[in-house]
């Protein structure tokens, strides 16, 4: 498949297939991060075939980046059930990368595993980059005010998924001054957003 997520052309088994697989390896990385994913162990844990998992699949990279498409998809589902909370668009942003990070700073190993493998050079990887970008930005455009110029919303949302990003980064890696992730970002929400209340 050339896109990480392009599932259109997979019958219903084939879909549920690549499905267990995913759900597989973020269980795998939950458990022991990024070097417990290893491919036969997601076959066995998915029960499907090492071959069968290469053709959704280019590299262990490949996968873990598509976990995090359908990490953030599930977050753009908890995001429509529950609606951003705030008095200004900052801080309904700051309530949304508030809730994404602590969901992943509640499994670390999770996240170093996903953050790895997305910022991988790999080629199957960076197919998926592009839509987790994607789904960031329709999360963080119901932050957003309606009336504000869509390519001002577009900007300031690219500019928030580089920031949490960064700072999601920076965590994984243990670099000094961003230890708190939540604090990062809401302080970018707020120099970006706050001209707009």
């Amino acid at each position: 498949m050339s896109a990480a997520t392009d599932t259109s052309s997979l019958t219903v088994a084939q879909a549920a297939r690549r499905e267990r697989v995913i759900r597989a390896a973020l269980d795998l990385a939950a458990e022991g991060g990024y070097d417990a994913v290893q491919m036969r162990d997601v076959a066995a844990r998915s029960e499907v075939a090492l071959g069968t998992i290469y053709r959704y699949f280019s590299s262990k990279d490949h996968l873990l980046a598509a976990s995090l498409v359908t990490w953030t998809n599930d977050l753009e589902r908890r995001i429509a059930r529950r609606p951003p909370k705030g008095a200004t668009p900052a801080e309904r942003v700051g309530d949304v990368l508030r809730r994404a990070t602590e969901a992943m700073e509640r499994q670390p190993k999770l996240t170093e595993a996903v953050i790895l493998a997305i910022s991988s050079p790999d080629q199957g990887a960076a197919s998926c980059q592009g839509e987790v970008a994607g789904s960031f930005a329709r999360v963080m455009d119901r932050a957003m005010p309606e009336d504000l110029d869509p390519e001002v919303r577009a900007e300031v949302a690219r500019v928030l998924n580089f920031v949490w990003y960064g700072a999601l980064l920076g965590w994984v890696n243990g670099w000094a001054g961003t230890t708190d992730v939540s604090t990062e970002i809401t302080n970018a929400s707020r120099l970006l957003l706050d001209q707009f209340s």
